[in-house]
């Protein structure tokens, strides 16, 4: 589902849970206005990445409301680690989900929930904050938020494949996200996604995420890893990074330039 096709109720975490395919974005670069950008394009979500970024959560809130001023684009932020202090602080910048990276049990994947929820179904802090206008509509945001924010835990590991089932039979996880890079290098096959050892576990998961009725995505560093995901059988992907649109562009570019007035 894309962005012309949404209403203004549908959350991510609503077509996750209807079973469509949402369409993602990656911004890591901590520009705004390249954010702003990737915002208005027919993107359900793009995700706001603070792991492997030297993104504060200051930078990082600038990047979700440049995601929300492009249009109705939904913003994810991936925390550096399962705290709940890091998924507190996310979703009070506005965001509509949160990514937690390496999930290996479903008790890590119950306190990710946890962190998530406000009480009585979790333990996040109550506060004035950009998520429910600073204060002025903490009311109503309290009573819908612990519908509305979708929770994405990361198989990155050979223990998270082996409790994958586990942990998406969690009550609050709305999908299963497997960092392909990560899975990899955990497995001793690090970027060889035709490995058989990786093929065996992301096999595992995406039966995982069938027995569980929850989706499995990834992400997809080009578009030929579009098409390989798909084949695999992914039920939704982002499907590229900022870095990568601006290092195909400019490469596009030179190429094309070389052709015609190169040697």
């Amino acid at each position: 589902m894309t962005n012309h096709d949404r209403t203004e109720e549908m959350t991510f975490r609503e077509q996750l849970t209807a079973g469509d395919a949402p369409i993602g974005s990656w911004v890591s670069l901590g520009s705004p206005a390249a954010a702003e950008i990737v915002g208005a394009l027919e993107f359900d979500f793009v995700v706001v990445d603070t792991e492997h970024t030297p993104l504060s959560v200051e930078s990082a809130g600038e990047l979700v409301r440049a995601v929300d001023a492009a249009g109705d684009t939904d913003t994810v932020v991936r925390v550096p680690e399962n705290d709940a202090t890091q998924v507190k602080r996310a979703l009070d910048l506005g965001a509509a989900g949160v990514m937690a990276p390496r999930i290996e049990s479903a008790a890590e994947a119950e306190a990710l929930v946890s962190a998530a929820r406000y009480p009585p179904d979790g333990e996040r802090g109550v506060a004035g904050s950009r998520a429910n206008g600073y204060g002025a509509t903490l009311d109503t945001s309290f009573t819908a938020a612990n519908d509305a924010v979708a929770v994405l835990p990361q198989v990155e590991s050979a223990a998270g494949v082996d409790h994958a089932e586990a942990i998406a039979r969690v009550d609050g996880v709305d999908t299963l996200f497997v960092g392909p890079a990560d899975l990899s290098a955990d497995l001793g096959c690090f970027g060889e996604y035709d490995d058989p050892a990786f093929r065996d576990a992301l096999d595992r998961v995406l039966a995982a995420g069938a027995a569980a009725d929850v989706p499995v995505g990834t992400l997809a560093t080009s578009p030929a890893e579009i098409d390989a995901w798909h084949e695999r059988g992914l039920d939704y992907l982002i499907v590229g990074t900022d870095i990568g649109y601006l290092r195909r562009g400019a490469r596009a570019a030179s190429e094309r330039y070389a052709s015609l007035f190169g040697e």
